[in-house]
């Protein structure tokens, strides 16, 4: 079998890429062994504001004038539901941090996404006396339906295989990609934290975070917005919340854990006083980076091996950005930006 492109891994940044080689009319064929969990269990937040230091996200408008689009097309060619369209209220501390979410909403970077009205807390069941900021034109991708539904139709169409890449029977020379039995002229790895296993990759500085988030069933909440107080408390619907996230640096396993347990519901108890209970726990490793930047580019040798990776803890904004960037770079020669070009660390 011939294709224009094989693609390792299909979370944000695999479906990200595998979009761009739809629309450009480019084959390709897609391992994956469901090993890498960090898409899957992601919150799926798109906001395009810091709320920890009142912030501007990168690139967060080109980020989402590429992302949003996108999404919208997999709602309608999937036929599922993906973006749900929700408030983002940032609790505040002190009249402090009020004053200082003013001082903000000045900001050029930021007029367009902070509200200049202080929201007053109505909800007997969340503790916030001095009442919330609320950030505009945000929302919620609904990604485990994203990618198993986008899985399911790769399936249909006979390029999905699901086995891990067995990186010894990958045979590289100037002008192809051999696999097995199949034959490309471009190789993507789009692994998340299963890149340290990739002997042509592994070079790169990931840094596995390992996150965990509860889902609770809490029916006297009744929040139709993102509280973000300490955690991210997320509805689902159905009396269904997500309560968010840890950051581990040390375990690199999938195992959930009493420690983030404890460490979520310390937070939620100061945050709301309703009654609700856990009804599941989730864990992955998020592949960051430390300059947190992506990690997308050609390998030093291979010219026809490339990597997307490094999304961090904000992939579905920034994984249609640069996977729009990558396509641009193999095919159309156009540099990419020095940021998220793996040559800073080559």
């Amino acid at each position: 079998m011939q294709v224009d492109y094989i693609i390792v891994g299909i979370g944000l940044a695999g479906i990200s890429f595998c979009e761009q080689l739809k629309a450009n009319n480019k084959s390709f064929m897609v391992f994956d062994d469901t090993s890498q969990q960090s898409s899957a269990v992601a919150g799926g937040l798109y906001n395009p504001v810091v709320l920890k230091r009142f912030t501007s996200v990168w690139k967060s408008k080109e980020q989402l004038d590429i992302a949003l689009p996108m999404y919208n097309r997999l709602e309608e060619t999937l036929k599922v539901k993906l973006d749900y369209k929700i408030p983002v209220y940032r609790k505040f501390a002190s009249l402090e941090e009020q004053n200082d979410w003013f001082a903000a909403s000045d900001k050029l970077t930021l007029a367009e996404y902070l509200s200049t009205d202080i929201i007053k807390n109505e909800n007997e069941s969340i503790q916030a006396s001095f009442g919330f900021g609320k950030v505009l034109k945000t929302g919620r991708i609904d990604v485990k339906t994203l990618i198993d539904a986008y899985k399911t139709d790769l399936l249909n169409k006979n390029i999905y295989i699901n086995e891990s890449f067995n990186y010894d029977d990958l045979k590289v020379s100037d002008a192809t990609i051999q696999y097995k039995n199949i034959t490309s002229k471009c190789i993507v790895f789009a692994e998340g934290f299963g890149v340290v296993k990739n002997p042509y990759f592994n070079h790169l500085p990931l840094v596995p975070t390992k996150g965990e988030l509860l889902i609770i069933h809490a029916p006297n909440l009744k929040m139709d917005y993102v509280l973000k107080a300490g955690v991210f408390l997320i509805p689902l619907g159905n009396d269904l919340y997500i309560v968010g996230a840890t950051y581990d640096w040390d375990d690199t396993t999938h195992a959930v854990t009493p420690k983030a347990k404890d460490e979520l519901l310390n937070k939620l108890d100061k945050l709301i006083s309703c009654s609700y209970k856990v009804v599941r726990q989730v864990a992955g490793i998020r592949p960051t980076v430390k300059d947190r930047r992506p990690l997308v580019g050609q390998h030093q040798d291979y010219t026809n091996m490339y990597v997307l990776n490094g999304l961090g803890t904000r992939g579905v904004m920034i994984g249609p950005y640069v996977a729009k960037q990558l396509f641009n770079f193999i095919e159309n020669e156009i540099p990419l930006e020095d940021e998220i070009d793996i040559k800073r660390y080559n």
